[in-house]
C-alpha cells in the first residue's frame, strides 16, 4: 500500500512540471519520515552512500572527454567522413546521420550529447536536402541511442559502479549491440525509403563509393577512431582501471583539442569544465536522490514483491527478463530513463539473480530499454531535444519514430534470445562475472 502512495506522489510532482531531482528527493524524504524516526539523518546518509563508490568517479572524465571532444570540432568531421562512407547510398544523408551517431558513440557516450552534435550538423542538412524535418528529428534521436551502448558509456559506469559488474566488461558487451542498432536502423531507412511518399529518401547523391576518398578522410578522424582502442586497450590489457582511463581519455581529448585539430584554446577550457561540471552535478543528483528511493524500496521488501508477482504467472527466464524489460520500457516513457533505470536496478539485478542471467547481459539489457524508452513518447527526452533542433511541433516528430523504434526493439528482442551477442566478447576477455 505504502509502495502505490509513493508511486503516486512522485507520479503527482512530475505531473506540476517539477524537476526530476526534486521529484525523487521529495517523494525518498516523505518516504523515509513516515518509516524512521531519524528521517533526516537516514535520508542524507542513503543520498550519500549512493554516490560514494570509486567506480562512479569515471563519469565526471568520460563527460569531461566528451566535452572536450565537442568543442574540438570532431562532430564536424565525424559527420563529413559519415557522408564519404555512406553517402552514395539511397537516402544517404540519412544512412549518414546513423554511421556519424555510432563513431561519435566512442567519444561521447551520452545519448543527449550524440543526438546534440550530429542533430545540430544533420538534420538541417536533411531538411535543406527535401528531407521531411519530423523524420530527420526522429531518426537523429533513435541513432541517439548508440551513444550509451558502444563503449565508452556514462550510463554503463553508473551501473557498474551500482551492481559492481565489471564496467570494462560492460563497455565489451555493447560493442555488438552497438553495431546491430546502427545496421537495424539503417534497414529501417532502406524500408522507408521504398515506400510511395518518400521521394525524398530515393535520393542518391549521384556518385559512386570511393575507397580512396575515405583512406584520404581518415586523416581528419583518426583521433576519434583512436579513441575507443585506448579507452577497451588499456582496461583489457590491465594498464588502468575503467576510472583511470577516464582520467587518460581526458589528457587524449585536451591534447587534440589543443593540438591537432587546434579548435580549443586556453581561454575555453574555464567554460568547457563549467559545462562538465553542470552536467555531472545533474547527473549525480539524480542518483543521489534515486539512492533514498531505492533504500525505501529495499525496506519495504519491493525485491521480494516484484519476484513474487512474477513468479505468480511465469517462471519461464524469457518470459521473465521480457516482464522486467517491458516494466522499465513503460516507466521510461513517463520519467527520465537514467532515474528509472537507477531506481530499478537493485530491483531488477536481484531478479535475475535469482534466474541466474549472466551479468553482462542483463547489463546490457537494461541500459539498452532505458535509451529505447528515451525515444518512446509521450516522454521522450531524445525526440525532444532533435525537435528542437529541427525547430518543428513535436507531433510532426512522434509520427516518424514508430519504424526507428520497432527497430530498435529487434535489436533488444535478438539480444534476449541470443545472450551471447552481449556476452561473449567481456566472458572471452574479462571472465565470466562471478565465475
Amino acid at each position: 500500500m505504502l509502495i502505490c502512495i509513493f508511486a503516486i506522489l512522485l507520479f503527482l510532482i512530475l505531473v506540476t512540471g517539477a524537476p526530476i531531482l526534486l521529484a525523487l528527493g521529495s517523494t525518498g524524504l516523505f518516504g523515509i519520515m513516515l518509516t524512521d524516526d531519524l528521517a533526516n539523518t537516514l535520508f542524507a546518509q542513503k543520498i550519500f552512500a549512493m554516490i560514494d563508490s570509486y567506480s562512479l568517479l569515471a563519469m565526471p572524465f568520460f563527460i569531461l572527454a566528451g566535452s572536450l571532444m565537442s568543442r574540438g570540432g570532431i562532430s564536424k568531421y565525424l559527420v563529413e567522413f559519415a557522408e564519404i562512407c555512406v553517402g552514395h547510398l539511397r537516402a544517404g544523408l540519412a544512412h549518414s546521420a546513423v554511421l556519424a551517431s555510432m563513431i561519435f558513440a566512442n567519444v561521447s557516450g551520452s545519448s543527449v550529447a550524440g543526438t546534440t552534435a550530429v542533430g545540430t550538423i544533420l538534420i538541417p542538412a536533411m531538411k535543406a536536402k527535401g528531407y521531411k524535418a519530423g523524420f530527420a528529428a526522429a531518426l537523429v534521436a533513435s541513432a541517439g541511442t548508440i551513444a550509451p551502448i558502444i563503449p565508452p558509456s556514462m550510463t554503463m559506469v553508473v551501473y557498474g559502479s551500482m551492481t559492481g559488474v565489471s564496467i570494462g566488461g560492460l563497455f565489451l558487451a555493447g560493442i555488438i549491440p552497438g553495431i546491430l542498432l546502427g545496421m537495424s536502423l539503417m534497414t529501417a531507412i532502406v524500408i522507408q525509403s521504398r515506400r510511395p511518399g518518400n521521394p525524398e529518401l530515393r535520393v542518391t547523391a549521384g556518385r559512386r563509393f570511393d575507397l580512396w576518398l575515405v583512406i584520404k578522410s581518415l586523416h581528419k578522424v583518426w583521433v576519434a577512431l583512436l579513441a575507443p582502442v585506448i579507452i577497451l586497450g588499456g582496461i583489457l590489457s590491465g594498464v588502468f582501471t575503467a576510472t583511470e582511463a577516464g582520467v587518460v581519455t581526458v589528457f587524449y581529448a585536451l591534447f587534440v583539442g589543443l593540438f591537432i585539430y587546434q579548435n580549443i584554446h586556453l581561454k575555453d577550457i574555464p567554460k568547457i569544465l563549467l559545462d562538465a561540471a553542470l552536467t555531472t552535478t545533474s547527473t549525480v543528483g539524480v542518483i543521489a536522490m534515486a539512492g533514498a528511493i531505492g533504500w525505501l524500496l529495499a525496506y519495504l521488501d519491493f525485491n521480494d514483491i516484484v519476484l513474487r508477482f512474477i513468479q505468480s504467472f511465469s517462471t519461464n527466464r524469457t518470459v521473465v527478463v521480457f516482464a522486467l524489460l517491458a516494466f522499465i520500457l513503460v516507466l521510461t516513457m513517463f520519467i527520465e530513463s537514467l532515474a528509472v533505470l537507477v531506481i530499478m536496478i537493485p530491483v531488477c539485478v536481484y531478479v535475475a539473480a535469482q534466474y541466474g542471467f549472466n551479468a553482462y547481459h542483463f547489463g546490457l539489457l537494461m541500459v539498452l530499454t532505458a535509451q529505447i524508452g528515451a525515444v518512446t513518447p509521450p516522454v521522450a527526452v531524445l525526440l525532444f531535444v532533435a525537435t528542437s533542433i529541427a525547430e518543428i511541433p513535436y507531433d510532426q516528430t512522434i509520427k516518424y519514430c514508430l519504424p526507428f523504434i520497432i527497430a530498435l526493439v529487434t535489436v533488444l528482442a535478438l539480444i534476449v534470445f541470443f545472450p551471447p551477442l552481449a556476452s561473449y566478447i567481456p566472458n572471452h576477455f574479462i571472465g565470466v562475472p562471478g565465475g
